[in-house]
């Protein structure tokens, strides 16, 4: 007989309800249906992003004869010009096709054409799972009660309660473990050590240990979200990877500490979506406004497992380089004591300016560098 306690499988294996989340959000990077769970409610939902008109007609044959609607957040109803409290819903008809839907979800420009309405509690968990998946925060979702017996039987799928989804974002922090570590020597003569950790969900964030911190001291570490455009191909559109190449300069220079390389790639949004808000900036918007045209905040990151790291690395003292004081607050909260900053300011070109000046006037970065050039001249921001 399985045993099904502490000492048991479901001790080794993670609790059923962390692995139903964990199963549900690898249903949504499928493009397939997920049923969520709640005290009074159940809805089956699914992610437009990755949707087709095939698929679409699948989703509304397995939920017949009810009718799915269209879920968006608050800041995507905002976007799109209603005013809403939360997330909201928008009925679809038969017609509506696959695009259609899409354009509700990430166009810029849509005519204001449906009326809305809230969504119950379940939405709120539907568009978090839609969140861990990395994909757009809009879903289709339908009364699981008023699916018929043609329906849901025609495919098996996973159950997940809205409370487990409220809570797997601190239980994957406290599942964090080193799985691999390295010496790796760098560019100028910097010796480095690599520290692979592994998350819940399969992700892979690095601490970069430069030369050897004293851990009995405030260490200098940097907080840095992965930036393939920036760190890698050398984008002119961020400053991410000069503030990297900085971080390590300046900590070699200071005798040692540490960058946490972190897997939040456009401020948690993911790759893809950071590109859908690029397109958007190209169209006129700036970095945050981007963020919220698709139902986002403007910084979807979190710092707890940062924070656990470095815990488990033995350092709990810091000097941040950073010019975002929403890391500082984000440490201190998770229990990292706060020492002191170290202002990381990059170099200013007529390709991150306008991202730059987002970033100082509306989200409070500490770019004073940047502020004197503006105020010396035009600002060619807009």
């Amino acid at each position: 007989m399985v045993k099904n306690n502490g000492t048991g499988t479901a001790g080794l294996f993670g609790r059923p309800e962390h692995v139903a989340v964990e199963r549900g959000f690898a249903e949504f990077r499928c493009g397939r249906p997920v049923v969520i769970t709640a005290k009074d409610e159940t809805a089956v939902a699914i992610p437009v992003d990755g949707m087709d008109d095939e698929r679409l007609a699948a989703f509304r044959r397995l939920v017949a004869p009810a009718k799915p609607d269209l879920v968006i957040t608050e800041r995507r109803a905002h976007a799109l010009g209603y005013v809403a409290a939360g997330p909201v819903r928008i009925a679809l008809s038969d017609r509506d096709s696959a695009a259609t839907i899409k354009s509700w979800v990430a166009a810029a420009d849509v005519e204001q054409a449906r009326e809305i309405a809230p969504v119950a509690a379940v939405a709120g968990a539907a568009i978090e799972l839609a969140k861990l998946a990395q994909r757009l925060p809009a879903l289709l979702m339908a009364d699981y009660r008023n699916v018929g017996p043609n329906g849901s039987l025609d495919l098996p799928l996973v159950r997940v309660s809205a409370d487990a989804i409220a809570h797997f974002r601190k239980e994957a922090i406290d599942q964090l473990s080193i799985v691999a570590d390295a010496d790796i020597p760098l560019d100028g003569g910097i010796a480095a050590r690599f520290v692979i950790f592994r998350d819940a969900i399969g992700g892979s964030s690095i601490a970069v240990i430069v030369r050897v911190p004293d851990c009995s001291k405030p260490v200098p570490v940097r907080l840095h979200s992965a930036c393939l455009t920036g760190d890698v191909f050398g984008s002119r559109r961020c400053d991410c990877g000069d503030q990297l190449r900085l971080a390590l300069r300046t900590l070699n220079e200071q005798g040692g500490g540490i960058i946490l390389y972190l897997e939040q790639e456009g401020r948690g949004l993911g790759l893809a979506n950071k590109m859908r808000t690029y397109t958007l900036q190209d169209g006129g918007l700036d970095t945050l406004d981007a963020n919220a045209a698709l139902g986002f905040d403007d910084d979807e990151r979190d710092y707890g497992a940062a924070a656990r790291m470095l815990q488990m690395l033995g350092c709990t003292r810091v000097r941040l380089l950073t010019n975002n004081p929403s890391k500082l607050e984000g440490l201190a909260r998770a229990g990292i004591e706060i020492v002191g900053r170290i202002p990381l300011q990059g170099p200013i070109n007529p390709d991150n300016r306008r991202y730059l000046t987002a970033k100082a006037t509306r989200a409070g970065h500490k770019l004073d560098h940047l502020l004197a050039v503006l105020g010396d001249g035009p600002d060619i921001s807009k």
